[in-house]
């Protein structure tokens, strides 16, 4: 996909969507119908992996989830 740069400012969070999302892979910013630049996703590092660390370390209290909905009607939630 090709855009001129008055439309990439004008739609520049469109755009970006569009390539976070995957319909697009690259969008080609041109000035003069001439490329001048390209957004493009990232490309995420590895993130190392900590999800589990404290697994059977950490016991939560019997009562955890007694007092849920007196905490939501002070949020003004409906429980």
């Amino acid at each position: 996909m090709q855009v001129n740069i008055l439309e990439a400012k004008t739609n520049l969070s469109h755009l970006i969507r569009l390539i976070e999302t995957g319909k697009e892979t690259n969008i080609v910013i041109a000035r003069y119908g001439k490329p001048a630049a390209k957004i493009v996703p990232l490309v995420a590092e590895p993130v190392a992996q900590r999800i589990g660390v404290a697994k059977g370390k950490l016991k939560s209290p019997v009562d955890l989830d007694e007092h849920n909905d007196e905490i939501a009607s002070l949020f003004g939630v409906k429980p």
